[in-house]
C-alpha cells in the first residue's frame, strides 16, 4: 500500500480468498456450482433460442422470460468463472479496477433482474385482470420500453458505487473474504468512515428492491382479488397456474438477496463468513440455474415447443 503527503491510495489489486474456513474443500465445492454454472448456460440459451424461434412463443410473458434469462446469464457469468479460478487454479489476485467493474456489473444486472421480476408481475396482472385488452396494452413497443428503463435504471444507480469505493483510503489489508467484489466486503477494507456508502447502498435497495416488491405484492393482491371473484374453480386454477412459475422464480430470487443484504448489515458477527459467502454465491447462481426448470415444467407452451423442437410438430399436440 503506497502512502503519500499523509494520505493513502487505492492498493493495485485485491487478493479475493474464496470462502474463509473451508480452503481444504474448495476444489469439491467447486464442483457443484461448477455443474450448476454449466446447466444455467444450457439452459437460459436454450429457452431465449426457444422462444426466439417458436412463433408461438411470441408473447409479452415470454418477451419478458427471455429478458430474465439474458440478465441470468450475464450475472452467473460476471462471478461464477472467477470463482472457478480461484477454486481451482489458486488465482486470487484481482486488479483494483477490475475490482470495480465486477462490482458494478454484479449490482447492476441483479437490480436489472429484479425490475424484470416486477414487471413479469405486471405482466400476470395484466393478462389476468384484462385478458381481453392483454395484446393492446403491452405491444411489442411498450414491453421494449420497459425493458430499456428497468435496464437504465439498474445501471444508472450503480454507477456511482465505484466512484464511492475509489475515493475511500485503503491502508489496511487487502484480503476480501469472498469469491468476487461485493461493494460492501470492499468497503469494509476502507480506513475511513464508509457512512456515504452504506447510506447510499441502502437508497438504491429501496428504490429497486423495495420498489420492486411493493409492485410485485400490489399486483399479486389484485390478482388474488381478480382469481378468487371467477365462479368456476376450474377457471381460478387455470388462472393462478399460470403465475406459479414467475412466483416460484421471485422466491428463489428475493430469499438468498435479503439473506445477503442482512448479513452484511446486521448479521455479521452472528453468521459464519463461509455460510454467508456460500449463500451469496447461490443468491447469483441459483435464478440462473432453476428459472429454466421452473418455467420447463410449470408452462406447457414451453414443454410443447421444446418436445416440437426435438420430435417435430405430431407429437406436441
Amino acid at each position: 500500500m503506497l502512502m503519500s503527503n499523509n494520505s493513502y491510495v487505492a492498493p493495485e489489486y485485491f487478493i479475493l480468498n474464496g470462502i474463509p474456513g473451508l480452503e481444504s474443500v474448495h476444489v469439491w465445492i467447486s464442483l457443484p456450482l461448477c455443474a450448476m454454472y454449466t446447466i444455467s448456460l444450457v439452459g437460459n440459451l436454450g429457452l431465449v433460442y426457444l422462444i426466439r424461434a417458436e412463433e408461438s412463443l411470441h408473447r409479452p410473458m415470454y418477451f419478458f422470460l427471455a429478458m430474465l434469462s439474458l440478465i441470468d446469464l450475464f450475472t452467473c457469468t460476471t462471478t461464477l468463472p472467477n470463482a472457478l479460478c480461484i477454486f481451482w487454479f489458486n488465482l486470487k489476485e484481482i486488479n483494483f479496477n477490475a475490482c470495480l467493474v465486477q462490482m458494478f456489473f454484479v449490482h447492476g444486472f441483479t437490480g436489472v433482474e429484479s425490475g424484470v421480476l416486477m414487471l413479469m408481475a405486471l405482466d400476470r396482472y395484466v393478462a389476468i385482470c384484462y385478458p381481453l385488452r392483454y395484446s393492446t396494452i403491452l405491444t411489442n413497443p411498450v414491453i421494449a420500453k420497459a425493458g430499456l428503463a428497468t435496464f437504465l435504471r439498474g445501471v444508472m444507480l450503480m454507477i456511482p458505487f465505484p466512484f464511492l469505493v475509489k475515493r475511500l483510503p485503503f491502508c489496511q489489508s487487502n484480503i476480501i473474504s469472498h469469491t468476487y467484489c461485493d461493494h460492501m466486503s470492499v468497503v469494509k477494507l476502507s480506513c475511513a468512515s464508509i457512512k456515504i456508502n452504506v447510506i447510499y447502498g441502502l437508497m438504491v435497495a429501496l428504490l429497486i428492491g423495495v420498489f420492486d416488491i411493493c409492485c410485485i405484492s400490489v399486483s399479486y393482491t389484485m390478482i388474488l382479488r381478480a382469481v378468487i371473484s371467477l365462479s368456476s374453480a376450474d377457471a381460478r386454477q387455470k388462472a393462478f397456474s399460470t403465475c406459479t412459475a414467475h412466483i416460484s422464480a421471485i422466491i428463489i430470487t428475493y430469499v438468498p438477496a435479503f439473506f445477503t443484504f442482512f448479513t452484511h448489515r446486521f448479521g455479521g458477527h452472528t453468521i459464519p463468513p463461509s455460510l454467508h459467502i456460500i449463500v451469496a454465491n447461490l443468491y447469483l447462481l441459483l435464478p440462473p440455474t432453476l428459472n429454466p426448470i421452473v418455467y420447463g415444467v410449470k408452462t406447457k407452451q414451453i414443454r410443447d415447443s421444446v418436445i416440437k423442437l426435438f420430435h417435430g410438430e405430431k407429437y406436441a399436440s
